[in-house]
């Protein structure tokens, strides 16, 4: 398992007060034989009457000796992991949070 981003705790304590429900913590998603983890996953019911809405998100602190590779490696592991959850899970959103 990863290691958790240093503000990992402060994005999941924002989605729990925000009504969120956290369901996986990391989540595991498949990619071939590989096995990347997203940083949470949550979901909300938003009415009685629709479907619940799930989330995936990514925590990244910027705190490496570069800005610019970190953002790269944040863009990279953004853009895999939604490829991914395009095909395994299409209906869950990622977000990036910074």
């Amino acid at each position: 398992m990863p290691a958790l981003d240093i503000y990992h705790d402060q994005v999941k304590n924002a989605l729990i007060k925000d009504g969120w429900t956290i369901t996986d913590d990391p989540l595991t998603i498949r990619f071939g034989r590989k096995v990347p983890y997203v940083d949470l996953a949550a979901q909300r019911l938003l009415a009685a009457e629709r479907a619940g809405s799930r989330i995936a998100v990514e925590i990244k602190s910027f705190v490496g000796r570069s800005d610019v590779l970190d953002l790269e490696q944040a863009l990279g592991q953004f853009v895999l992991y939604a490829e991914v959850l395009a095909e395994t899970d299409p209906d869950r959103i990622l977000y990036l949070a910074v």
